[in-house]
């Protein structure tokens, strides 16, 4: 097949939705097909709406694929006609957000004329679809493609947790861009106000949203927590993975996750991951059996759970070994990612044939 795949800026941008894209794109390309990178600038909201006037679908395609991120962009092009399917690759829904509802409510009108526009999905959960099809009662073709969690191997043993559980001191680890969406404050006014002895690695990218991380920052030099709470921007996989090993907790306390890689990747180093209750998450997480969901914004709630887990070393570790098992429970990406190319193969041989026809 000849693929299209339109994303905004690089396909290497360090998140868990262009990790997905880059492992799709890598198992495609394996199978022999021809997958061409179409990339649009990163500009605001308001500017990727003005793309509608010069953006046009590419030529010589078998099918086009859209990460749905770049939605406010491609509604003119996609209405117009398109000689190939065009399928959206669903992370999750700006308007399913955490923000004001006025503003929701404009996201809401955009993103469902351009759902309304595309000709499948490929959805990375079951909140996901389900949100879309509430929004937009579809009926079209879809997958779903759970993300690719294995990047990192095979799981750590059950020994290892074990031995690690034994440490005197809790180490928690926050794995994610260092933005409001996730949940970065909650964290910190959670930890601020425990009294066990914990530390926290905050790893993720401190330039997607500066002010915020420079509030994060200020956060804790004002709370007297720097010799506790250790900001590491992003890291390569194998000091991520020495963090990982090192770690007891992961907690990402999120406003929305479509899905939630980190989760998962964490549950293979025998992380009980931390999440909200909002979006995904508990497709992932089950509350006191592979870690806690909690309110978004919620701090009490969660330093209520990582005092219990610091004071109980046996609850620890049975979350723990718990978090493992269902990480090797989770399918793996080939036989995910073959599911998907089934699926826009299939697409391409229908639209082949209603032309045909």
């Amino acid at each position: 097949m000849k693929v299209g795949f339109v994303i905004y800026g690089s396909l290497d941008t360090l998140s868990g939705g262009y990790l997905y894209d880059r492992k799709l794109v890598e198992y495609l390309r394996s199978q022999g097909d021809e997958v061409e990178i179409i990339s649009l600038p990163w500009r605001n909201y308001f500017s990727h709406l003005t793309d509608n006037f010069t953006f046009k679908l590419p030529k010589g395609l078998d099918i086009l694929i859209q990460d749905e991120l770049n939605h406010p962009s491609l509604i003119s092009a996609n209405l117009g006609t398109h000689l190939y399917p065009i399928i959206s690759l669903v992370h999750h829904l700006r308007c399913s957000e955490l923000r004001p509802k006025w503003q929701n409510d404009f996201y809401r009108i955009i993103e469902k004329k351009y759902l309304g526009s595309v000709d499948g999905f490929v959805f990375n959960s079951q909140t996901t679809k389900g949100v879309v099809n509430s929004l937009i009662g579809n009926s079209k073709p879809d997958v779903i493609g759970y993300p690719p969690t294995d990047r990192f191997g095979e799981a750590i043993s059950e020994v290892e947790i074990i031995e690690r559980s034994k440490s005197k001191e809790l180490r928690i680890l926050f794995l994610g861009n260092v933005m409001e969406r996730k949940g970065l404050h909650t964290l910190l006014k959670a930890v601020s106000s425990l009294k066990s002895q914990v530390f926290l690695d905050i790893v993720g990218s401190l330039n997607v949203e500066p002010n915020y991380a420079k509030r994060m920052q200020e956060f804790v030099t004002a709370h007297n927590l720097t010799s506790r709470i250790t900001f590491h921007d992003s890291l390569n996989n194998e000091p991520l993975k020495e963090k990982l090993k090192n770690a007891h907790i992961l907690i990402v306390p999120s406003s929305y996750e479509g899905f939630g890689i980190v989760y998962l990747e964490g549950m293979g180093f025998g992380l009980p991951a931390i999440g909200t209750t909002a979006g995904a998450a508990s497709e992932v997480i089950e509350h006191g059996k592979t870690g806690y969901l909690i309110e978004p914004n919620d701090s009490q709630s969660l330093a209520q759970h990582v005092t219990s887990l610091a004071e109980n070393r046996e609850l620890l570790t049975k979350l723990s070994i718990n978090a493992r098992n269902r990480y090797i429970s989770q399918p793996k990406w080939e036989e995910t990612a073959k599911n998907i190319r089934n699926f826009l193969q299939k697409m391409v041989n229908e639209h082949s044939g209603a032309i045909i026809s």
